[in-house]
């Protein structure tokens, strides 16, 4: 059993996310839906969703973090979870809920905290540059003499 699940507020739209999200993680299903919520799983991860109105809002001080090995990943992923929602900098966009996700190859992690500094602020100013991350990009500035 999963200790801890993520509970998301909507106003009115619980059933619609889970059925959005689901159409575009592999290995998703949505358990239940009702008019005041809806159970679903991401990737294997159950989500649960309120439909509880308009009191509260979603920001980016919470943000979901989804870790894509390849840049055709990352390209999937950027362009189905903004569809209607807004793309912001450095891999962060809002889908059209509100939501906010990171879309992250994991290999910039390793760049940024690589022991010499100066190739880590490189991958850093390459990264600050992009909306969309981009993978071959990052490896270029690393590399850069």
């Amino acid at each position: 059993m999963q200790k801890i699940t993520p509970f998301l507020w909507f106003n009115g739209k619980a059933g619609e996310a889970a059925k959005f999200y689901t159409s575009i993680f592999k290995n998703s299903k949505i358990e239940s839906i009702s008019p005041m919520s809806a159970t679903f799983q991401l990737d294997g991860v159950k989500f649960m969703a309120l439909n509880g109105g308009p009191q509260f809002k979603f920001t980016e001080a919470i943000s979901f973090f989804v870790s894509c090995g390849t840049q055709k990943e990352i390209d999937y992923f950027w362009e189905k979870l903004s569809a209607g929602g807004k793309k912001s900098k450095c891999g962060w966009l809002k889908d059209k809920f509100g939501v906010s996700w990171q879309i992250v190859p994991p290999i910039l992690g390793e760049l940024l905290n690589d022991e010499n500094e100066e190739k880590s602020q490189r991958v850093m100013q390459a990264m600050l540059k992009m909306d969309k991350i981009d993978i071959k990009t990052l490896k270029q500035a690393y590399a850069k003499k």
